[in-house]
């Protein structure tokens, strides 16, 4: 049965499946499953405040992620198929979740386009991107982790679908002017990207170039700044701990 082998694959996941992708912030493995592929999500540990407020105050990363992924199937915006997620928890601490949903063959991210300003249909890309966010905003989904890697898009005959992942982090409700162009303060450095997004954006509004391009490169650079400051933050704290 199903559920036998999805209990197998949380209970033994140290120690089985194919290890996927970015393993720095939480765990992402596959599993073969009949004629798909599987996608497990392990967030790890929370802290201990944390672990008390998951437990009986918060729904869970996991559980988020379930719960979005099926309302966002529900106004057409795509995500990999969500399936089922698991939790671990004690009488009054929480431990550990997952998140499973089926894996997708995805032919770039958000990322390539701005590692690559050449890439083959790069502008007819960004603005089906944009195109594809102003949906979002329509439909009154906040992505608040809308960045380069949570963005899987599928190129089909000179189409270009987009997936959402990394769901566990939104907010529903109308988006006023200032959070819809603030949603793209974290994609990209390039100028040049955010003009073209400002242009695609400012026709699907109805609204002049300048009030959308001057915004989002605003929020760009505050977004860069804060960014940066925190990097360096961090680099000093390391540099005071191992000072010590």
């Amino acid at each position: 049965m199903a559920t036998d082998f999805f209990d197998d694959i949380i209970k033994n996941f140290e120690t089985k499946g194919e290890e996927y992708g970015n393993q720095d912030r939480n765990t992402l493995k596959l599993f073969k499953f009949k004629k798909k592929t599987l996608n497990v999500k392990s967030f790890k540990t929370p802290n201990i405040v944390n672990q008390i407020a998951y437990r009986f105050f918060r729904k869970s990363k996991a559980q988020r992620s379930f719960e979005y992924a099926k309302k966002l199937k529900k106004l057409k915006i795509v995500t990999p198929q969500p399936i089922a997620y698991y939790e671990y928890t004690t009488p009054f601490f929480f431990k550990k979740s997952y998140y499973i949903s089926e894996h997708l063959n995805y032919d770039l991210t958000y990322r390539e386009l701005n590692n690559d300003l050449n890439y083959p249909n790069h502008e007819a890309i960004l603005r089906a991107f944009t195109r594809f966010t102003f949906n979002m905003h329509e439909n009154d989904v906040h992505f608040l982790d809308h960045s380069p890697g949570n963005t899987l898009i599928l190129l089909r005959e000179g189409s270009y679908k987009f997936y959402l992942v990394d769901l566990n982090r939104m907010n529903f409700g109308p988006l006023d002017f200032q959070t819809r162009i603030k949603n793209f303060a974290r994609l990209t450095t390039h100028k040049s990207m955010v003009e073209i997004m400002s242009d695609e954006y400012a026709k699907c509004l109805g609204v002049e170039y300048d009030k959308v391009f001057n915004l989002m490169w605003e929020e760009t650079k505050n977004f860069q700044n804060k960014f940066h400051r925190k990097q360096k933050l961090k680099k000093k704290l390391k540099f005071w701990k191992s000072y010590k």
